[in-house]
């Protein structure tokens, strides 16, 4: 699906870093929803039947923003 640093790996990750991975994983879940969408209508198949299925992946790129946001924010404070 999508590679995600370990946990570890981002306590370690600059402000910089953060901003580039929060980028990229936004970019990209805009891009499997824009992707999905466009293969749903294509394929006839109803823009929220379409978005059920994409829904536990975009929850779990949701939660990785979350983290990295959150990281970000603790980095930021230091």
């Amino acid at each position: 699906m999508f590679d995600v640093p370990e946990l570890k790996s981002l306590e370690l990750a600059t402000p910089d870093q953060l901003t580039e991975m929060i980028e990229d994983l936004v970019s990209y879940r805009e891009r499997i929803v824009s992707d999905t969408l466009a293969m749903a209508q294509r394929a006839k198949i109803m823009k929220s039947q379409a978005l059920a299925n994409l829904e536990p992946n975009l929850a779990k790129i949701d939660a990785t923003l979350e983290s990295l946001r959150q990281q970000k924010s603790n980095s930021n404070a230091d």
